[in-house]
C-alpha cells in the first residue's frame, strides 16, 4: 500500500505567503484581511512579519508595496538570474516613448497637444504604444474647446516602476536646477520651451475663463 503523505501544518505566515503568491498583482490590506479573517491592523503586522523573515533567511523573494497593495516579488539582487528563465518578446521601450512617458506621470492630466508642445514632435506613435501596454490611460476630457482627452499614469505604471503612489516619484528640479548645467544652445532650447509652456497655461486659462454677461451671444 502506498504512504499516506504526511499532513503539513502550515503557519499563518505560510499561508500569507500562500496568498501572495498566488495572487501575483497587487492586493490590498483590506483584502487580505478579508480572506485570512484577520483585522487590517493585524493583517499589515502578519506581512511586516513575513518581509522580515524573508530578508532574515536571505530569500530571493520580498514584499513590496506597490500599488496600494502588497505584492510578492522577486528580490532585485536575483533579477538578472531569474530574467534567464524567459525569452520573452522585447517590450522594451524607445527613448522617445520614455520621455512621453516621464511627461505624462509628471504632468498629468495632460493633453496630447500639451505633450507635443514640450517634446517639440508628435507624439502619436507613442501614445498608442504606452495604451498598448496599458502604462497610460484616457482619464477624462479637458474643459476647453474641442474637449480635448486627457492621460494619465495607470495601476500597471506602478507596479512597473515600484512606485506605491504617485507621491513616491522624485521631485523635479526647480527652472533655476534645470537651467544650471545647460549649454548655450540647450539654454536657447530651454527658453523655447518655457515660452511655449507660458502660452499654453495663458491660452488655457482664456479658454476656461467663463464669458462676462456683455460677451454672451444674444437671445435667439
Amino acid at each position: 500500500m502506498p504512504e499516506t503523505a504526511e499532513r503539513i501544518e502550515i503557519s499563518q505566515l505560510g499561508v500569507l505567503e500562500a496568498v501572495l503568491f498566488a495572487a501575483g498583482n497587487p492586493i490590498t490590506a483590506a483584502e487580505l484581511a478579508r480572506i485570512l479573517q484577520l483585522d487590517v491592523l493585524g493583517t499589515q503586522n502578519l506581512v511586516a512579519e513575513l518581509k522580515s523573515d524573508l530578508d532574515r533567511r536571505h530569500s530571493g523573494l520580498t514584499i513590496r508595496q506597490v500599488a496600494g497593495g502588497y505584492q510578492l516579488a522577486t528580490r532585485p539582487e536575483a533579477f538578472a538570474i531569474v530574467e534567464r528563465l524567459s525569452e520573452v518578446v522585447d517590450r522594451k521601450i524607445s527613448a522617445p516613448t520614455m520621455e512621453t512617458l516621464s511627461i505624462v506621470a509628471f504632468k498629468q492630466p495632460i493633453t496630447k497637444a500639451e505633450i507635443e508642445q514640450i517634446r517639440g514632435v508628435r507624439v502619436e506613435r507613442a501614445l498608442q504604444k504606452l495604451l498598448e501596454l496599458e502604462l497610460i490611460a484616457e482619464v477624462g476630457r479637458k474643459n476647453v474647446l474641442g474637449r480635448p482627452i486627457l492621460y494619465g499614469t495607470t495601476e500597471t505604471f506602478l507596479r512597473c516602476f515600484g512606485i506605491n503612489t504617485l507621491e513616491d516619484l522624485p521631485e523635479l528640479p526647480t527652472t533655476e536646477e534645470a537651467a544650471a548645467g545647460l549649454d548655450a544652445e540647450q539654454m536657447e532650447l530651454f527658453q523655447e520651451v518655457q515660452q511655449l509652456q507660458s502660452q499654453n497655461d495663458a491660452d488655457t486659462e482664456e479658454q476656461e475663463a467663463p464669458m462676462a454677461h456683455d460677451d454672451m451671444p444674444p437671445a435667439e
